[in-house]
Formats: structure tokens, sequence, C-alpha cells
């Protein structure tokens, strides 16, 4: 069974908001849980862990790692892993999680998530990765499906086949990221609803929402996974449609660029708060942390 997070809204945490999810002022606003990224906690002490000690000890906490590439050919990154096995020794987070993506090879280490072929061959090598994580850490991950901007010739299963089979074969869960399947299914011109309706609910321990650019071209629109605004409508229509039939599940609101105020970020989780209380057969939102 997976570990779980509360089913409420969570935020990505950025430094600029430390004191805010710390603020203990009457009528404050605190999110349910919240998100690093581990690879920006990989130094050994400093303010950054004297911030994260403090707010870990409120809020439950995700570890978001964006450096494992599991899809390489030579295999993981061995030292993220070992730095993210010792951060969860350290902080004993309620959920970590990785990409379904490479982006580093034996020579040269990428700044990306980039797409991997949907065949037989890398099903096995992806799971055999995500073993190596999971006997490591002794417990579940979760994998995030991609945005991606192309597919390959030769693959041989869709995405959302491939993502249930990952997840069977290797023992993990999905980080549904559905502002990713916008973004994928304009690109690459795939279903969108049919996506959402293609996963199973049992399988999603956290779910994604943000924002996204979008650059208008001869050939169509190119959506630009940049996570730099407010949730789109179509990604908030495509989250109701999933949790409508899946019942509450742990929502984090993702803003990695151009970060706003933090009432701004707030104001989107209330957002979510109000769809999961709308389907949890609750009355009011969740309590929220604080």
């Amino acid at each position: 069974m997976l570990p779980s997070l509360p089913p409420s809204g969570g935020i990505g945490l950025k430094s600029v908001h430390f004191q805010d999810v710390l603020n203990e002022e009457d009528g404050a606003k605190h999110p349910g849980w919240v998100e690093v990224h581990p690879q920006n906690y990989f130094g050994d002490g400093g303010p950054l862990h004297r911030w994260l000690t403090a707010i870990s000890g409120v809020y439950p906490l995700s570890l978001h790692s964006v450096g494992l590439s599991l899809g390489s050919a030579e295999g993981l990154n061995a030292h993220d892993l070992e730095k993210i096995a010792d951060l969860c020794e350290r902080y004993q987070p309620a959920m970590v999680s990785d990409h379904l993506s490479w982006s580093g090879n034996a020579h040269d280490r990428y700044p990306d998530l980039l797409p991997i072929p949907y065949t037989q061959e890398s099903l096995d090598h992806f799971s055999a990765q995500i073993a190596r994580v999971q006997d490591r850490l002794q417990r579940p991950i979760l994998i995030e499906n991609p945005s991606r901007y192309l597919s390959y010739r030769d693959d041989e299963m869709g995405e959302t086949d491939f993502i249930s089979a990952l997840c069977r074969q290797a023992g993990c869960g999905l980080l549904f990221d559905i502002n990713n399947v916008e973004v994928t299914a304009t690109n690459v011109g795939l279903d969108m609803e049919a996506y959402v309706d293609a996963i199973d609910p049992e399988i999603v321990g956290e779910m994604h929402l943000a924002g996204h650019a979008r650059e208008d071209h001869e050939s169509g629109p190119l959506l630009i996974d940049d996570h730099g605004s407010i949730v789109s409508d179509v990604t908030w229509k495509l989250y109701q449609r999933f949790i409508e039939r899946a019942g509450p599940k742990p929502t984090l609101i993702e803003w990695d660029t151009d970060i706003p105020e933090y009432d701004v970020l707030m104001t989107e989780v209330d957002k979510v708060e109000a769809i999961l209380s709308a389907h949890s057969g609750e009355e009011e939102p969740h309590a929220l942390a604080g």
C-alpha cells in the first residue's frame, strides 16, 4: 500500500513563502501539506534545513525529485538516490516521487525531463530502476506522467497503457499531473478526456495542478510546461472530471517560475479545496493544517 498525504490542497514550497506557512496570526491561510524538490536540500545544513525542519514539524512533507533520471540507458543517478535516502531518514516524508523521463547519460546531465519511448524494453528498464529506488528507500514511490512535445515513431503502446503497466510491474504509484495531460494532449494530439478516464484512481497517490505558457504557430498551438501562471480552465475541468470519479486526492498547486505572492497561491489552493469538498461528502472544506 502506498504511503499517504492528506486529501487536501498543498503547495510547492518556495523560500519566499517560508514565513507565510508558519504564520500563526488569526486568519492566516495554510496549505494542507507542502512539497519540495529534494535536490535543493542536498547540503548538510544551513538556513534551508532550519526552515524545512520547522515546517516539516507542522505539515506533512512530500519530496518531489527532478534528478533521478530513471529512464537513462546507463541507469539512475546514484548520487541523487543516496542524497534522497539521507533526506528520507532525516525528515520522514509522507511521499517521494520522480518523473517518467530521463535527464542525463554517462557523460552529461541535462536541465530537462526528456521523454522515454513507450516500448516493452523501456518498460522493463524503467521498472528495474524504480525497484532500485524502492529497495534503497524501503518505500514505494510515485512516478509523474510527463509533459511531452514529441512522440517516438516506434512506440509500442499508448502513454496511459504504459503508465498502468509500469505501476503494476514496479509496484509504484502515479503522481497524476493534470496540467501535463493538457500540455501533452495538445502537443502530440491525444484525447484529454479519454486520457483522464483511462487512469485508475487506485494507483494515484498525489496530483499536481499548474499553469503553462502557450505559443501559437502555423502548425497549431504549442503548450510549454513552465509552471508560471494560474491553472487553466481546461486543466480545472479535467481535474474535476477525475475527482468526480476518484474522490478526494492530495492535490498540489505547483508554481516554479514567476513566483506569485502567497495569497495568489492560496487562492488556487482554495479552488482545490472547493472541488475536493464537493466530492468528499462533507459540507465544509477539509480542515487546514496550521
